[in-house]
């Protein structure tokens, strides 16, 4: 079992930027894949990216591509979402989450085991 603590979120401008970490508790972290998923005010929870394990192949929804960059550090047992060019549709509630089993990076978060409490991001226009 892991246990997954986010932090990072915050308030920011149309066009800056933030970094999201989320930090893992035990030995394991590297025999997870970590995805980050977002939730805004009525909607359901989306994919935002995921990382395998060695952290050599990563996954991006279209919406965030080419402006969110995930990364993993084993030796911190932490995962990053490096945020740019932030825009006011990526305000949402932030969550990581840890899949221990899938040899897929899945996009849904039912192939997530373990998940943190959540971050908010609050872009203002």
């Amino acid at each position: 079992q892991v246990q997954l603590v986010e932090s990072g979120g915050g308030l920011v401008q149309a066009g800056g930027s933030l970094r999201l970490s989320c930090g893992a508790s035990g030995r394991t972290f590297s025999s997870y894949i970590m995805g980050w998923f977002r939730q805004a005010p009525g909607k359901e929870r989306e994919f935002v990216a995921a990382t395998s394990r060695n952290g050599g192949r990563t996954i991006y929804a279209d919406s965030v591509k080419g402006r969110f960059t995930i990364s993993r550090d084993g030796a911190k047992n932490t995962v990053y979402l490096q945020m740019n060019s932030l825009k006011p549709e990526d305000m949402a509630v932030y969550y990581c989450a840890a899949d221990p089993t899938s040899v897929r990076l899945g996009v849904r978060p039912i192939e997530y085991s373990y998940w943190g409490q959540g971050t908010q991001v609050t872009v203002s226009s």
